[in-house]
């Protein structure tokens, strides 16, 4: 009995100091974080920038982050905010920060051989040093988008065709080597169906002037363009914009969207038909998702050059395209089996 007196008076006060000792909370594992700088477009320009952010926006609701905390943006009003903006970012280290358009060339060397460990994408460049070598903290992200955009050339030229219409049309943002990779795939769409159409070309000299990209619409329909392809951005917004504006007054004339599925951007009336026939799909989206991805998963890739072409699906026509006929889809997809599988190569220089 005397025992078990002693046992529990021993044993009491180790009890109630354990009990009173406080336990360790868990440590809260930090959240994945992605930044986007958008270029002069805007995070809304229908188009190259909001395409992107789509892509961060998935990325985030697979992988429960949450909106404007885990993954957020910062606009871009001028060339001049693009390294204090993605400098922004990277001062708030970041998992990932996504720069989309080849605008960023400089900002984005300048930045991120400033902040060494900060991992970055840019997407329609290949960044290097000024002697060539890749960067490692940067992926690069290329499209091939002569090839999506020969796909919607068949469908322009074949619409033609079916259509007795000869005359069509190409309106690129600013003249570089890559808004003319649009235009070479678009001719020689056109040309492998209906090699008679005529193409006529413009560019803006712009990719944020909706105004300028009317009014150069506005000179190809009078010109008898009856389908509009545009690479040019926000500024393509103004030719979308013309082309629903004539086929509210009866006029039937088509454009072409890019970079997104444009449809939506094209409809007018109370029926809820679209002006935009089909769109050239970069696949932005899948860009920024696949990349931020490979960043949380501990495989981002660096230093390398990621190509997103027909093979792989980077480029093509969405999957529903409402104002082509299932034997013009048919033969967009017979082309894009053929370039995908190397048979047909599609150069990237434009014939004029």
């Amino acid at each position: 009995m005397k025992y078990r007196v002693l046992l529990l008076a021993l044993l009491v006060p180790a009890l109630v100091m354990f009990g009173c000792q406080k336990s360790e909370p868990a440590p809260v594992a930090k959240a994945f974080t992605v930044g986007l700088v958008t270029d002069v477009g805007g995070i809304d320009d229908k188009s190259f920038n909001q395409g992107t952010w789509e892509g961060v926006v998935k990325f985030a609701a697979d992988y429960g982050l949450v909106k404007d905390k885990d993954v957020k943006y910062l606009q871009s009003s001028a060339e001049q905010d693009y390294v204090p903006n993605l400098s922004t970012f990277a001062d708030e280290k970041l998992d990932i920060i996504i720069a989309p358009g080849f605008l960023f060339e400089s900002a984005m060397r300048e930045v991120a051989l400033k902040y060494t460990e900060q991992k970055f994408l840019i997407i329609d460049m290949v960044v290097t040093t000024a002697d060539g070598a890749m960067i490692p903290n940067i992926a690069n992200a290329v499209f091939a988008e002569h090839e999506g955009s020969f796909l919607v050339g068949v469908a322009a030229g074949l619409k033609a065709k079916a259509d007795g219409k000869n005359t069509l049309g190409f309106i690129g943002g600013v003249k570089f080597a890559l808004i003319e990779k649009f235009q070479a795939g678009f001719e020689q769409g056109v040309k492998a169906v209906f090699p008679e159409a005529k193409i006529l070309v413009d560019y803006a000299d712009s990719f944020i002037d909706a105004a300028k990209g009317q009014a150069l619409a506005q000179k190809q329909y009078n010109a008898g363009a009856y389908i509009i392809f545009h690479a040019a951005g926000a500024t393509g917004n103004g030719m979308i914009k013309e082309a629903k504006e004539r086929q509210e007054k009866g006029q039937v004339v088509w454009g072409i969207g890019v970079d997104k599925d444009q449809y939506a951007d094209g409809v007018f009336g109370t029926a809820g038909k679209s002006a935009v026939l089909t769109s050239m799909m970069k696949r932005v989206d899948v860009a920024a998702y696949d990349v931020a991805k490979a960043a949380k998963d501990g495989t981002f890739p660096g230093g390398q050059v990621l190509m997103f072409n027909l093979k792989n699906k980077g480029v093509g026509i969405p999957n529903e395209n409402p104002n082509l006929s299932a034997d013009i889809v048919a033969k967009v997809n017979e082309y894009a089996a053929k370039i995908g599988s190397g048979e047909i190569v599609v150069s990237e220089i434009p014939a004029q």
